[in-house]
């Protein structure tokens, strides 16, 4: 796939974390989620901004799944929609960007989202799920003319989806790496690649196809 110059190209590692990999078994663990680093560096040599997100929670977030409100279940609140296991805690290893991935003062703009613990959100551009209030990552493309986002990272179903969503809203192109995501689940999975693919995403096997073009 022929890109942009490199300048108009930024490249986004979407919580890329131990948490949402086999590593953490007791946390959200995505089959082969820990193997994507490789592929989402290579991804990052063709953009000339690399951006990335975390999942940063409180271990006293109200949407913590217990025993009588198990994971996956409803919970009112604004900004709250699923109840979910306990994960990414800072400080914890789940915490933490996968191995080989640059630390996050290394990236050019970084994104902690889900904080407050009745938030959860799932895109990268927002910390609320009304999407009203910004992370600054959509501002910071626009500030620096950049039309086209790389993305990869974890879960494809759930924070790759909406980050996805959320980007093409905002007018990006948007190119998802298929050797750069994992999900949580086949099916629901399946359903996110097809939605974004109605909406606009161009979907690479891998960094392999990509090309870069010249202004």
């Amino acid at each position: 796939m022929k890109l942009p110059a490199k300048h108009r190209v930024a490249s986004l590692d979407v919580d890329a974390q131990y948490t949402f990999t086999p590593v953490c078994p007791d946390e959200l663990p995505v089959a082969g989620g820990d193997s994507i680093a490789d592929e989402l560096n290579r991804q990052a040599a063709f953009a000339g901004h690399r951006l990335g997100s975390k999942d940063a929670h409180s271990p006293a977030a109200h949407w913590v799944a217990s025993d009588a409100h198990p994971a996956f279940s409803k919970i009112a609140g604004d900004n709250m929609d699923l109840r979910w296991p306990l994960h990414a805690v800072p400080g914890t290893r789940g915490f933490e960007l996968l191995d080989g991935l640059p630390h996050p003062a290394d990236y050019d703009f970084f994104v902690w989202k889900g904080v407050e613990p009745d938030m959860h959100p799932y895109g990268a551009c927002f910390h609320d799920l009304d999407e009203r209030q910004s992370t600054g990552l959509i501002e910071y493309l626009r500030c620096h003319d950049i039309d086209t986002v790389l993305v990869g990272g974890l879960a494809t179903d759930y924070c790759v989806f909406h980050t996805v969503k959320q980007l093409l809203a905002a007018g990006m192109n948007v190119v998802v790496n298929r050797s750069a995501i994992r999900g949580v689940a086949d099916d629901t999975s399946r359903h996110a690649m097809a939605e974004m693919i109605q909406l606009g995403a161009h979907f690479v096997h891998d960094s392999q196809e990509l090309e870069q073009g010249h202004d």
